[in-house]
This record gives structure tokens, C-alpha cells and sequence, in this order.
């Protein structure tokens, strides 16, 4: 995924809001209160829907459609699912009403986005949030769908879920993840890197790194790092104020990196957040040139001033085993331990 392209195309979305009657965040902005989405069990009906990229490969939507059946999920195609206007799923009205529609249906109680890409930003202008407040019910993705996960958050205080896309890898960590968070008793849920052993002597995958000792505890918000970014200025994000800040990113050169960070960090964020998590950058390996500051000395530079708990490593982002979010829910983290765990209830 080429974010950079992404950027560009914020222009019409954005540029929407002030026509609609939206005004910009500011310090001074109210959030709304947290609200909790219905639980999801087995036998229910979600729906299924693209509002970001186009899907290429047919086979995709199999792939989606037999993930969620083997969750033990009925689905439900949106009306404008397989549709495509250049590298979008269709017109921005047409992803807009699907993702109306699946929240204004009773029948159906949870939305699963079939992947990312980019594009979801133009749609937050035709979002009916209001619809969403009156109808509170999971919805599923990560990557582009950053930009639904703030704005609905910004806009109506729901928790949503930061996971894996529907065409995304179902393997038994993630599909266990699914089952834990969506089908458990409710119960404190703690996320912990996996560990696996290999020959070596050392552990070296999934390892975590302190950036700075200490806990923090607060709502739990943020995303794909070229999304987050890409939405500063608009009314799509919540207020950073006392939060857990959640990060990661794909395909982005460390400068790249660097610049972001220096956009929140001009943003206040870093002077207003409890705690960050960093999850994976992947490939996002520097390219020619004079040289580059390394990812950790950028995470050095904006944080440790902060002296705030942070750790990078998690299990989040463009990985095959990923964590399955709460975005907006209470949170505690552990910088030393590389932990994260809900603090009290996510669903209804």
C-alpha cells in the first residue's frame, strides 16, 4: 500500500466538511461519551463492505465471505461491495450508503470492511452519525479504515474494532483473537506479544522495546500513522488529551517517519498523551541518500522529553498475526512488560 497516494486524494472528502456544517477540533471540543457497541455471537449477521480501495481479485470476496462463515458468521454482501471507480470500491456515495445502510439494518450486528487500501476519507463528510449513535454495533478493519475508526470515535464516542480487514489472514492466532474479544465472557482481555522459540538461544521475533519505563492508563486511540496524520486540521479525530496512543505503519522510509511524528508532535499530542505503543513499521527500511535517523532515534526524539510510558514492537499493523483492538476503550499498558488490557466494559 502506496499511502503517499493516499494523501492526495483527501482534498474532496475534507474539503466537504465546513458545506455540511462541521467545525474543526479544537482544545476546546466536547467529546462525546463512550458508547458501547452490542455484543456479537455466533449465528448473527454481519455485513460485509468496501469503503476504502477496490478489490482486484474476485476470489477476494470468497476468501472474506468463508473466513467470517468459518467464524461461525452469516454475511451479508453490501449492495456496492465489488463495485470500482478508478482505485476506489465505487463513488464515494455508493461506499458511503453501504456503510449507512449496514448500520441502519437490524438484522445486521457487526460491519467487517473487506480491506484498506486508501480512500475511506472521502467518505467521512456522508458518514450519518447520528444513524450510528441510535444503532451502536461492531465494526472491523484496520490500515485505511483508520479513518472511520477516528472519525466515528471523534463523532459519536463508539468503540471500534482495530483487527484484521475480512480478506486478511484468518490464521488460528487471529481467529482466536476474534473469538476471545467477540464471543468471550467480556472478561479483562490482556495483549501480549507471542513468543516463539526457535534454535537460537535468543528470542527474537515479536521482541518488544521499552522507549520509556512506566504504566499509564487512558482510552485507547490512533491507527495507520499516514492516515492519522493525513486527518490533523479536520473534525475526524478525538482529543488526544489523556489517552493511549497506538501506531503503525507500512511501506514508509524512516525521513517519511520522522515527518509524521513531527506533525503530532506540532499537533500538542505528544504533550497530551498518557502513554504510545509503536506496532510494526513494515517495510519501511530507509532508502538512498546522506543517510537517516534510524525509527529508534525518531521515537527517541519525540518521546522521551515526554518521559511518558512508551514501548514499540506490538503485534499491530501490516503483520500475518495481529492484535484485535478496542479503539476508544479504557486501557492499561505496561512499557516494561510490552502489555496492553482493557480496564472495564467494551461491549453493551
Amino acid at each position: 500500500m502506496k499511502k503517499r497516494q493516499f494523501i492526495k486524494s483527501l482534498g474532496l472528502g475534507l474539503g466537504m466538511a465546513p458545506v455540511l456544517g462541521f467545525t474543526h477540533t479544537t482544545k476546546n471540543h466536547i467529546e462525546p461519551e463512550t458508547l458501547l457497541p452490542k455484543k456479537l455471537k455466533p449465528g448473527d449477521q454481519v455485513g460485509l463492505i468496501s469503503p476504502s480501495a477496490a478489490t482486484a481479485d474476485r476470489m477476494e470476496f470468497t476468501f472474506a465471505r468463508e473466513a467470517l462463515e468459518a467464524l461461525g458468521l452469516k454475511v451479508v454482501e453490501g449492495r456496492y461491495l465489488s463495485e470500482r471507480r478508478g482505485h476506489l470500491a465505487g463513488s464515494d456515495a455508493e461506499r458511503a450508503v453501504d456503510l449507512n445502510e449496514m448500520f441502519g439494518n437490524k438484522n445486521i450486528k457487526a460491519v467487517v470492511c473487506i480491506r484498506g487500501g486508501s480512500g475511506a476519507a472521502r467518505i467521512l463528510p456522508l458518514i450519518d452519525y447520528a444513524l450510528i449513535r441510535k444503532n451502536p454495533k461492531p465494526i472491523l478493519g484496520y490500515s485505511d479504515i483508520t479513518a472511520l475508526h477516528n472519525a466515528i470515535n471523534a463523532q459519536t464516542g463508539l468503540i471500534t474494532f482495530h483487527g484484521p480487514n475480512g480478506s486478511g489472514s484468518w490464521n488460528s492466532f487471529n481467529a482466536n483473537q476474534f473469538r476471545n474479544v467477540f464471543f468471550g465472557s467480556g472478561d479483562r482481555i490482556t495483549y501480549e506479544n507471542e513468543k516463539e522459540e526457535t534454535d537460537d538461544l535468543v528470542i527474537k521475533k515479536n521482541r518488544i522495546r521499552t522507549i520509556h519505563p512506566g504504566k499509564a492508563e487512558g482510552d485507547l486511540v490512533g491507527g495507520n500513522l499516514t492516515v492519522l496524520t493525513a486527518l490533523a486540521g479536520s473534525p475526524y479525530l478525538p482529543d488526544f488529551k489523556n489517552k493511549i496512543l497506538f501506531l503503525e505503519d507500512i511501506g514508509e522510509e524512516p525521513y517519511r517517519i520522522d515527518r509524521m511524528m513531527s506533525t503530532l508532535m506540532l499537533m500538542g499530542v505528544f504533550k497530551d498523551i498518557k502513554g504510545f505503543v509503536f506496532g510494526q513499521c513494515t517495510d519501511c527500511d530507509p532508502g538512498g541518500g546522506y543517510g537517516n535517523l534510524t525509527l529508534d532515534q525518531i521515537f527517541d526524539d519525540y518521546l522521551l522529553p515526554h518521559k511518558i510510558p512508551a514501548f514499540r514492537g506490538a503485534m499491530i499493523g501490516h503483520v500475518p498475526k495481529q492484535f484485535l483492538l478496542p479503539f476508544g476503550a479504557k486501557m492499561a499498558m505496561d512499557a516494561d512488560q510490552g502489555i496492553l488490557e482493557t480496564r472495564g466494559a467494551i461491549f453493551q
